[in-house]
């Protein structure tokens, strides 16, 4: 007999990991089961630590705290992107690129994509294609920023068939982080994405914040595209490469873009 795990409904669209892929009759029973609308995809649910390349799967759930009450996370799974993976260096340059392959992961992983992630060269030839960059980007080493990866992410998932927005919230400064908290909260309980934020030379995934509504204390859950060692759980969490950071972890005297994907209508 097989089980099927249901997540937390009231989020339009949800993709709702199951065990298997029910098709037809199956899949009406489970939609009857559980009163599930139309909008809700059911994908499979994963198990797997590691996805077919290696690639670490939403590893920030073993991560201490994650449960608690007053945290907020990325809802679904996604893979941890990070710097010299597929056998490609871009140490020192590459960050935002791998964030928004954390992003586009997520899409992937829940219904809402079929292509693989895009590789840095690919995410640059979007660019090129939009007109926001001249012929000479693609291969190169530049940067891109949040607004880029907003580019790159809408105009991917329209190539997948599926129309998504994304916000783009400029903050003046690093000591203005910790003010974000109740927007963070907000998205993670009402989109379930992961964000991108850039700011001075770096760029990260926030996976979730930790909010006092009262006293407005917040922590972050960051996932760093900066690593650049094995594919090991224990060493990535345990050295802080996922986990929790405190407002001093950003820069105070550089302003910050975060890139909030909203989840497809």
């Amino acid at each position: 007999k097989q089980w099927y795990q249901r997540r937390v409904r009231g989020i339009p669209g949800v993709a709702v990991p199951v065990l298997g892929s029910p098709e037809g009759e199956e899949a009406t029973h489970l939609r009857s089961t559980f009163n599930l609308p139309p909008a809700f995809k059911l994908v499979p649910h994963r198990t797997l630590e590691k996805d077919a390349e290696g690639r670490l799967v939403s590893p920030h759930v073993t991560v201490a705290g994650v449960r608690r009450s007053d945290v907020y996370t990325v809802f679904g799974d996604y893979c941890y992107h990070h710097y010299m993976q597929d056998k490609f260096n871009d140490n020192g340059w590459g960050c935002a690129y791998r964030s928004l392959q954390t992003l586009c992961s997520w899409y992937l992983y829940n219904g809402y994509a079929t292509s693989p992630v895009p590789s840095h060269s690919q995410i640059q030839q979007i660019l090129v294609d939009l007109g926001d960059k001249g012929e000479r980007f693609v291969n190169s080493k530049l940067w891109i920023g949040s607004v880029e990866v907003g580019m790159v992410l809408q105009q991917w998932l329209m190539k997948n068939g599926t129309t998504a927005e994304h916000r783009i919230q400029f903050v003046s400064t690093g000591e203005d982080m910790a003010m974000q908290g109740g927007l963070l909260s907000h998205h993670f309980r009402t989109q379930g994405t992961p964000v991108m934020i850039g700011g001075g030379v770096l760029a990260h995934t926030i996976l979730g914040v930790s909010y006092d509504s009262v006293t407005g204390d917040t922590k972050f859950l960051i996932l760093d595209p900066h690593y650049t060692g094995k594919e090991d759980l224990t060493t990535i969490v345990k050295e802080g490469w996922c986990g929790w950071k405190g407002g001093n972890f950003w820069d105070k005297n550089a302003h910050y873009n975060m890139c909030l994907p909203q989840r497809p209508s």
